[in-house]
Order: C-alpha cells, then sequence, then structure tokens
C-alpha cells in the first residue's frame, strides 16, 4: 500500500472541519469513504491519528504532526498545477463561476473573448450575483470558483488577488466638474451623489477612503441608492448627482460624452479584484488557467500604462 494526495486531502479536510460528516460534504464524498479512507491512512502509518471520543474529533500526536505535511502537500499540488497551467495548450470541459456586478457585466465580457480563442474546447458558465450568492454555491459546488471586489475573510475560504482597479468621480455633461480633470475629496463633497447600496464592493471601496481621509461617508448628501451599476449610471446621466464607479463600466457613456471621469487628487480609490474558491477543494485545471489567464492580462496591460503590477505592500 502506498501513501497518496488524496487520502491527506482527506485528512487535512477531516482536521480542518472538525467531523467526517462535515469533511464528507466539503469534499462531495460519503461519510462512509471517508472512514475508510482515513482508516487506510492511520493502517498505512501504523498510529492513530484522530481522536474520535470526543463529540468533535481531536488530532492525537501524530495527527499534529502529519497535519502540516498534509497542508504543504495541498499547496505544493496548487502550485503544481498552477505552473503547469501555463504550458498547457490543449483544455476542455466546462468552467462554472460567479462574479459580482461590476466584474460580471464589465470587466469579464471584453476578456472571454481572447480566452475563447485560446482554448476553445473549454465551456464557460458565467452567473452575475452579489458575494453572498456566489459564496453560498461555491459551497454547494454547483460553482468552481468567484470573482468579488473585496477580500473574503472565512475559515472555508481562499481569497486571492487577481486583478486590480481603480474608482474614479462620475459626473454628468453639462456638470460644474465636467470640465476638469481633477478635483478635491472637499470640492466633489459639496455635490449630491447617487451610490450602489450599503454593502456592495463599490460603495465599500469608496466609504473606506473617505472615512481614511477623515470624512464621514454619511456627511454626504446621497440622493439615491440604488441596486446596480446601470441604475446608478443612467441616475447620474439624467442629472441626479455624481457617483464613484470603475471607469470600465462607464466606457461607452465616456466614448459618446455622456458621462466625465474625473480624477480626485487627494485621495486613492484603487481597488483589487479577488478569486474565491474552497479550501477543502482543488481547482479544476481550466479554472487554473482561467485565472492564470487574468493574471497575464492584467499584468500586460498595467505595463503598457506604465503602472505597478505587484501587490502593493
Amino acid at each position: 500500500m502506498a501513501l497518496n494526495f488524496h487520502q491527506l486531502h482527506i485528512f487535512h479536510t477531516v482536521a480542518e472541519k472538525g467531523s467526517f460528516s462535515a469533511a464528507a460534504a466539503a469534499m462531495h464524498m460519503t461519510q462512509p469513504a471517508v472512514t475508510m479512507q482515513m482508516q487506510t491512512l492511520e493502517e498505512y502509518f501504523g498510529t492513530k491519528l484522530l481522536n474520535r471520543s470526543t463529540k468533535k474529533i481531536e488530532l492525537t500526536e501524530s495527527g499534529r504532526i502529519l497535519l502540516p505535511f498534509a497542508r504543504r502537500s495541498i499547496e505544493l499540488m496548487r502550485e503544481t498545477e498552477t505552473e503547469m497551467a501555463r504550458f498547457t495548450h490543449k483544455l476542455e470541459g466546462r468552467l462554472q463561476l460567479g462574479a459580482s456586478n461590476t466584474i460580471g457585466e464589465y470587466v469579464l465580457p471584453p476578456l472571454l473573448v481572447p480566452f475563447g480563442r485560446q482554448h476553445p474546447d473549454i465551456a464557460i458558465s458565467l452567473k452575475v450575483m452579489n458575494t453572498t450568492q456566489i459564496l453560498d454555491e461555491i459551497a454547494r459546488h454547483t460553482l468552481n470558483f468567484g470573482l468579488v471586489e473585496a477580500p473574503v475573510v472565512h475559515p472555508d475560504i481562499i481569497s486571492e488577488s487577481v486583478m486590480h482597479d481603480e474608482l474614479r468621480l462620475i459626473v454628468p455633461a453639462g456638470h460644474p466638474l465636467a470640465s476638469r480633470t481633477t478635483v478635491t475629496l472637499a470640492e466633489a463633497s459639496a455635490y449630491p451623489f447617487v451610490l450602489r447600496e450599503e454593502g456592495s464592493g463599490t460603495r465599500q471601496v469608496m466609504e473606506d477612503e473617505w472615512r481614511a481621509k477623515g470624512i464621514d461617508p454619511r456627511s454626504l448628501r446621497t440622493v439615491m441608492e440604488l441596486g446596480s451599476t446601470g441604475a446608478v449610471k443612467s441616475a447620474v446621466e439624467a442629472g441626479l448627482g455624481i457617483t464613484m464607479l470603475s471607469p470600465s463600466s462607464v466606457k461607452h457613456e465616456l466614448a459618446l460624452g455622456l458621462l466625465h471621469a474625473v480624477s480626485v487628487e487627494d485621495a486613492s480609490f484603487k481597488r483589487r479584484f479577488y478569486s474565491v474558491r474552497l479550501k477543502s477543494t482543488l481547482l479544476p485545471i481550466a479554472a487554473v488557467a482561467f485565472l492564470d489567464f487574468l493574471r497575464k492580462h492584467q499584468f500586460g496591460e498595467a505595463a503598457v500604462k506604465g503602472e505597478r503590477t505587484h501587490d502593493e505592500p
């Protein structure tokens, strides 16, 4: 009998979840199958790895020693898949992912075309939804991974930066600020705002920077809160107020002169887009290739513009 990665992966998941049933659900296995694999692993090492006498499974001394090695084997497997995806040209299968509003509606669509040319045999199913819905579907294994506008802190989720973006002040044609290239926060704060709903990634980035500069976002004159970027754009175009959005979400309106993008000179609204996935599952190679494609595209685009492409400290 030989030691195999699958058994170490199951052991790591049982240790993380604290029970066979939770590990079975996370790995999409039956509980008897998980139990059998753990028994096989214990027979291989000739020692008990798990203490089953309590309500919650606990690691024995040998189990505690094995755990970091199991974790390292999972990390090494992920690194291996990421590196080998760079050399894999013939990929096929179905890639199921979720994306938050701005990413799914404005950032990803133009990138799917070149990715499809590189990998014509990969079918992509994209769902646009909020972060909570994405995490729920990932937990139920109906999505391989998701792309969201803010990092997710959750014990079962791995959250990694894959792309970057920067919000700018968006004003309608004919607005007093439309002829300006830059404004200050104080100048922008004097005008009514149309904003995304509370909890959206775009609004969170905006409000965090306002607070960092000593301005309470609640002091802004918010005349309307809307549940989609499209609705915000329409309201601003109609002259109901100004807003903060990613230029990628208003590029057509900017090209037509319906809206204008203005930089805020004394603030930075840079943000990153994050991939989210379960710790207990390995991504299919098609998903690894897609994430690698997004990182490469972002790097190339930033390099052309002369921007920094590595994570800020």
